[in-house]
Order: C-alpha cells, then sequence, then structure tokens
C-alpha cells in the first residue's frame, strides 16, 4: 500500500505541469489488444464514446475482441499483423478513407523470446525485431504524412525497462526495446517543430501471466529439458521473472490507464516510467555509475555465480 502511494505521488508530481487537456476528439489506432496492456487500453476507449477507435490483433484475437466490444461507427475491431507492410497499407487506406487519418497512434504489439544469445537463429532475431521494432517504425513512416499535414499528432510507444537494462535470457528482446527507444528519441527532435508529440510507456514488471507465453528458439526449448551450458540459466531465470511478475503491485489496466492520460494530455513527455519499479530503474541508470549498477544487478540475480559452472573452462 505504501509503495502504490509513494507511486502515485510520484506520478501528480510528474504530470502536474501538464495540466492543459486537448480539446480535439482524435482518431485513435492501437496495436496488440488480445490481451494484457492492449486489451486494457482497448477497455477503457471502449467507453470513452467521444474518441473514434480502431483496436488491432492478429486473426486468432478477433473473436475475443468482436464478443467484448460492439462495433459501431466510432469504434472498430480489425485483424492486423504489425510485420505484414501490406496489412499496415490495407487497414490505414480503410481510416483515411472514413476519417481522414490517425491522430494518435499506439505501438503496444510485442513478442519476448526466453533464450540466450547462442540459442537464436538469425529467424528468429528477425521475428523479434519485425515485431517489436519494425513493424512499429512502419505504422509511423505511413502515418506521419498525415499527422504533418494536420500539424498535430501523437505516436506513443509501448516500451519496457528492458529498453534501459538488459537481462540474461532476454537479449533479444531488448535489442529491439533499445531500438525502439533511440527510435523514439531521436523522432521526438525531428517531429516537435511540426506539432507532433512522441512518447515512451516504460513498463517493469507488471502482475499478469504475459512471462507464462514467451517465445522459445528450438534450442532453449531444449536447453529447458536437458543439461547444457546454459540450463542454469533457465532454470533460474524463468522462475525469477515469474516471481517478480507476480509481486507486483501494478496491473495491465494501470498501465493502459497511463496511456490514457498520454492520449488526454496537450504536451506529454517521451520518457515516462509506468511502474514503482520502472522509477527505480530510470533514476538508477542515470545516477549511479555503470560499473558499479553491473555488479549489483548481476549480485542480484539468483546464484548467478554459479551458472554453467560445470561446463565453464573459465581461467583462474
Amino acid at each position: 500500500m505504501l509503495i502504490t502511494t509513494l507511486f502515485e505521488m510520484f506520478h501528480f508530481w510528474y504530470w502536474y505541469k501538464r495540466k492543459t487537456r486537448q480539446n480535439f476528439k482524435p482518431v485513435i489506432l492501437v496495436t496488440g489488444c488480445g490481451s494484457g496492456i492492449g486489451l486494457g487500453i482497448a477497455d477503457l476507449l471502449y467507453a470513452r464514446k467521444t474518441y473514434r477507435v480502431i483496436v488491432t490483433a492478429r486473426d486468432k484475437s478477433i473473436p475475443l475482441l468482436q464478443t467484448r466490444f460492439k462495433e459501431d461507427d466510432r469504434f472498430w475491431v480489425r485483424s492486423l499483423d504489425v510485420t505484414s507492410d501490406k496489412d499496415q497499407g490495407r487497414l490505414l487506406k480503410e481510416i483515411a478513407d472514413a476519417w481522414g487519418g490517425v491522430n494518435i497512434l499506439v505501438n503496444n504489439a510485442g513478442i519476448s523470446y526466453r533464450a540466450v544469445i547462442e540459442h537464436m537463429t538469425t529467424q528468429d532475431e528477425l521475428l523479434q525485431m519485425n515485431t517489436n521494432y519494425l513493424g512499429p517504425a512502419g505504422l509511423i513512416r505511413k502515418i506521419l504524412p498525415s499527422m504533418r499535414q494536420e500539424g498535430r499528432g501523437k505516436i506513443i510507444n509501448i516500451s519496457s525497462v528492458s529498453g534501459m537494462l538488459a537481462m540474461p535470457t532476454m537479449a533479444s528482446y531488448s535489442a529491439s526495446k533499445y531500438a525502439l527507444e533511440g527510435m523514439s528519441e531521436a523522432l521526438w527532435y525531428e517531429v516537435k517543430p511540426l506539432g507532433i508529440n512522441v512518447s515512451l510507456i516504460q513498463p517493469g514488471f507488471v502482475h499478469s501471466k504475459s512471462f507464462e507465453h514467451v517465445y522459445h528458439t528450438e534450442l532453449s526449448d531444449k536447453a529447458l529439458a536437458e543439461s547444457g551450458p546454459y540450463s542454469d540459466y533457465y532454470t533460474n531465470m524463468a522462475p525469477f521473472i515469474g516471481r517478480l511478475m507476480r509481486l507486483s503491485l501494478t496491473g495491465p489496466r494501470m498501465i493502459a490507464k497511463q496511456v490514457l492520460r498520454v492520449i488526454a494530455t496537450e504536451n506529454p513527455p517521451l520518457w515516462i516510467p509506468a511502474t514503482f519499479d520502472a522509477v527505480i530503474f530510470y533514476y538508477l541508470r542515470r545516477f549511479v555509475p555503470r560499473r558499479l549498477l553491473m555488479f549489483i544487478l548481476f549480485s542480484g540475480l539468483p546464484r548467478a555465480r554459479r551458472w554453467g559452472r560445470k561446463y565453464t573452462h573459465k581461467r583462474k
């Protein structure tokens, strides 16, 4: 309870200078609404009758969304594979024909591989990067001309603390989020003179079952069941991450509320740590010397000094 109160106080301080609310009623496109944060965003936007909203997901999640939401002339449910340039173009044309274009883009769709670098293939890496970085970047490129013509707009990218600090067995996921963060920071400078805002929502550990739905490669699946140089990594990291997720006081709906706050605010900031631990990591990254921070984080990993001990040829 105390931590939750402190977190709310932080956000009051963080936002109190940004009280100006926007008056126009935008067209909002949200990706990755099949579950978790995306579904939470869809729920909140569905209740805001003054917004025109398009919520999207992969084909397998569309029946769930169509059951949950009644479509009308201001709320659409559409299929979208964010890695498909053709799919992006088709949907954006439909939106442009009906409403003139997208005013606010929420890039939420994403996947996460649980695998050490040695167990990833080029194909795995491309799927990770296409979903979490290249897909969002493609949507941004397609939407920017209409935003520039309008003279305003918002791009809200859902990032992660993994875009601030990397973790073992999640290197490729971190790489995709670091890429998204770097692109968003550069984009902020590029579009600010045009009246367009860019924001990064940075959740930490969220109380959900998303850690149970990570992707595995052929080799990382094998490593879970068999002994090998990296078996200790998987054996220790999966329960460790699961435990942190279960202990988190922040659920997907709380992150969704942060997104809604950005949507409703005239001039939101670029970086928005969205959970209490994300706030801590945000300032640790900035004020603790890197070598000391690496030592602290490594020491916090479960039995990390013993990982791969039976297989190492490290010199004494």
